[in-house]
């Protein structure tokens, strides 16, 4: 009997040079990009055993995948990469920009089109600012997006209590440090002066935590309306409050350009998967049905004597005496004497 030959057990040197070449990233990352969930969540589903790489479960998220893995997620395999997409939100004020609110307040996916895959939103917007919204399904696009290394300015329009002059806008071009935070160089331009209000418009490149507020408390106006109008070459535009536009993949492509495209490894040959969503806004309405019909079953079941319902009203002379017969209806009344 010929023994198997031990070199040609071994992958070859191209094979292992071809295994190494293909592109590889960590695998919560690999199941956000599907569309399946967050990375926190496909971490903690890792944790509780519901993923399986290659045929073994996995127990620790620090792994790396390729294409050629396969990742089985509650037993099912993982669905295909999907194309990477990007949507413009007219956000409205009065929504977090948070998936799950502790404090119950209302958040801009509740009030998502049902036919959305699960998207990600591009940085922040605070509960009271309104204006456009950066949302996509492309984890890694995501966070390209959100750096300030990408260069991309963010416009608003701002609506802030008191007075100010140019001269002092001007002085924010060299950036300033409030609370000992250094915010780097804004555009700042005087609108008009509306009564005790001034109408602003800013431009700039950081985006910190509730910077435009900050700023112009340290220069004693006080904002009362926010808006953002612009994200790097997307615009507000004529989009509608609460409104959700896809942006084209080619426009995407040619906005973000080749090196935005590789730095967030986005993917632009992938189909468009479909992926089904648990709505809501129909579960509750199929609930409140459930409820109705039940309702209406039990009015049904109920004996009801039709004649009861023709008088609404109750008269003396048709009432019946205490511990008495019926009093029979007299001859003669007020439309008796009438006709007479």
């Amino acid at each position: 009997m010929k023994k198997p030959d031990k070199q040609n057990s071994k992958p070859s040197a191209d094979a292992v040079e071809r295994e190494q070449a293909l592109p590889t990233e960590r695998i919560a990352k690999r199941m956000a990009r599907a569309g399946l969930c967050s990375r926190r969540d496909a971490e903690r589903w890792i944790e509780d055993g519901r993923v399986i790489l290659n045929g073994k479960k996995l127990t620790t998220p620090a792994c790396v995948v390729s294409q050629t893995d396969r990742i089985e997620v509650d037993g099912k395999p993982l669905p295909g990469m999907e194309r990477t997409r990007l949507w413009l939100l007219n956000k409205r004020a009065g929504q977090v920009t948070t998936n799950k609110d502790p404090e119950g307040r209302l958040t801009i996916f509740e009030r998502l089109p049902t036919d959305l895959p699960r998207v990600m939103s591009v940085g922040r917007l605070d509960i009271n600012t309104e204006g456009l919204l950066l949302l996509t399904n492309d984890g890694g696009l995501s966070r390209v997006l959100e750096l300030p290394s990408t260069g991309w300015l963010r416009r608003y329009r701002v609506r802030a209590h008191g007075t100010v002059t140019q001269e002092q806008l001007d002085e924010l071009a060299d950036g300033i440090a409030v609370d000992g935070v250094l915010y780097g160089a804004i555009e700042a331009t005087l609108e008009r002066q509306q009564g005790t209000n001034v109408w602003l418009t800013f431009a700039m490149r950081e985006g910190k935590n509730r910077e435009v507020k900050k700023v112009l408390a340290a220069l004693d106006l006080d904002v009362n309306r926010l808006i953002r109008t612009s994200y790097g070459p997307f615009q507000l535009g004529e989009i509608g409050a609460g409104e959700v536009i896809e942006v084209r993949s080619r426009t995407l492509r040619d906005q973000l350009g080749q090196k935005l495209v590789e730095a967030s490894n986005a993917n632009f040959d992938a189909p468009i998967v479909s992926i089904k969503k648990p709505d809501s806004a129909s579960e509750k309405t199929s609930s409140k049905e459930k409820a109705n019909n039940k309702s209406s079953s039990n009015r049904k079941d109920k004996k009801v004597d039709p004649l009861a319902r023709l008088d609404t009203r109750k008269r003396p002379e048709y009432s019946s005496k205490r511990g008495g017969g019926r009093k029979t209806k007299p001859s003669g009344g007020a439309g008796a004497d009438r006709r007479r």
